[in-house]
């Protein structure tokens, strides 16, 4: 397992981008697929979008051509760039290993709102 921290969350406008980090610990990251998740109000946790060791790149049918996700190995980071945001992506943001799973860290919030 890995700890995980993310940051780069915030307030803005509809139509706005945010870009979204998410930092691991330990020197086996390079080794893990990666997800990003995120859950609204009231629902449940959903998967936005997956990298793996290879860099190949899986999205959610919601947010397919504006979110862009990416890993830097030597930062022990991935990010989730996120562009054309609507009010439907408020939600706290959450990244993590993939298969096996790490304990989820603390999230970010995203609000998009005038």
């Amino acid at each position: 397992q890995v700890q995980l921290v993310e940051s780069g969350g915030g307030l803005v406008q509809p139509g706005g981008s945010l870009r979204l980090s998410c930092a691991a610990s330990g020197s086996l990251f390079r080794l893990y697929a990666m997800a990003w998740y995120r859950q609204a109000p009231g629902k449940q946790r959903d998967l936005v979008a997956t990298i793996n060791i290879s860099h190949s790149t899986n999205y959610a049918d919601s947010v397919k051509g504006r979110f862009t996700i990416s890993r830097d190995n030597a930062k022990n980071t991935v990010y989730l760039q996120m562009n054309s945001l609507k009010p439907e992506d408020t939600a706290v943001y959450y990244c993590n290993t993939v298969s096996p799973a790490s304990s989820w860290g603390q999230g970010t919030q995203v609000t998009v709102s005038s």
